[in-house]
């Protein structure tokens, strides 16, 4: 700004001095001289808005540091959308951006030392994929600002005040799903069914909190509900083998440690023929039965435009509401139905994903 004033000034020098030595044909009037200084702060006005233009995208150096619990298709598909996310809103890994992912493989004690470290490298901002790898990160920082995804209810999760207004540094995206309707397809599927079996593990926020409502959403429909509990991976075999001959299906949340596991539930429950309601997509390509749930592969690209109003707009993550993916798919596995002697009846094909 102080060079182009120099050089504006210089002008305007040299063009009186021409016009006081009135060099004939070169003659400068005072019009000219005014049309000179004009053309100059024209130019410098539109070089500082162009200068300006690419400020937050191509002049950006964020650090995004990136936990996610462990690996699953829900949690990956989250991630890889929050990626895709970013790339389609003009911010790349390698460019204008820095992306530090790590993988707890769901040990509680990992999420706490990335948590740390991701905390340590000063990120600008961090990303925490399922609600124990959330609360390792909100534990550790209150200055950060912290997206959460894949977490059913952050406010249930003691992770915001309130999910419409969080009051702090922590936002982002819940994986809320119809836990209603996912209940619902039970009697769709198995006309029959009296009881349904809940199995989740027991130290997953996420899944009480579902939970609870599969309860309510149960007795509405008449259905009994037997819960199993598992602590640990090496449980899941035996928790389930613990319903066959009690249950007439099975409903399992957005719960982590089960979606890792649904090789080892439907290695139970398709012998049984037990069908398995799940709380998500992934789970029913590993196996299970049938779900109505979000997309979170969509999820991981609602959180990205979070991620770019926090860093590009300067918005307050205090005050930015938890937000929700609005569309539901009913997804069938007709596979495992057909493994089990089940049919799905039409109404359901039709409306399916295919």
């Amino acid at each position: 700004m102080k060079k182009m004033s120099k050089i504006l000034g210089a002008l305007i020098a040299m063009s009186l001095s021409v016009a006081a030595m009135g060099c004939g044909n070169n003659q400068v009037t005072n019009k000219e001289v005014a049309q000179t200084t004009e053309e100059v702060e024209t130019q410098e006005v539109s070089t500082e808005e162009k200068s300006g233009e690419n400020t937050s995208v191509e002049n950006a150096n964020y650090k995004i540091g990136i936990i996610q619990l462990v690996e699953h298709s829900a949690l990956d598909a989250a991630y890889e959308g929050f990626v895709d996310g970013l790339k389609e809103l003009g911010y790349e890994d390698g460019n204008n951006i820095t992306l530090d992912y790590q993988n707890a493989q769901g040990d509680q004690s990992n999420c706490q030392t990335i948590a740390s470290k991701l905390v340590n490298d000063q990120s600008d901002l961090i990303l925490a994929i399922a609600t124990p790898a959330a609360q390792a990160v909100a534990n550790t920082t209150k200055d950060i600002p912290i997206l959460v995804t894949a977490v059913t209810d952050p406010a249930d999760s003691k992770l915001v005040a309130s999910n419409e207004t969080p009051g702090g540094n922590v936002t982002g995206t819940s994986d809320l799903t119809p836990v209603k309707e996912q209940i619902n397809l039970i009697p769709q599927i198995v006309p029959e069914a009296k009881t349904v079996g809940v199995v989740y593990c027991s130290s997953e926020a996420n899944s009480k909190f579902q939970v609870e409502l599969a309860k309510v959403a149960a007795a509405e429909i008449g259905l009994e509900v037997i819960e199993g509990t598992v602590s640990n991976s090496n449980e899941i075999q035996q928790v389930v083998q613990s319903l066959v001959g009690k249950v007439d299906a099975l409903y399992i949340p957005t719960d982590n440690m089960l979606a890792a596991g649904m090789a080892t539930v439907v290695g139970v429950t398709n012998p049984a023929k037990i069908p398995v309601i799940c709380g998500e997509e992934g789970m029913v390509t590993n196996g299970g039965t049938a779900t109505y749930g979000i997309n979170y592969y969509d999820l991981g690209k609602l959180t990205a435009a979070q991620a770019v109003s926090i860093l590009a707009d300067g918005e307050n993550p205090a005050e930015m509401p938890i937000e929700y993916c609005q569309d539901c798919n009913l997804v069938l596995n007709e596979a495992a139905a057909a493994e089990m002697g089940l049919t799905f009846p039409q109404e359901l094909l039709d409306k399916a994903s295919k």
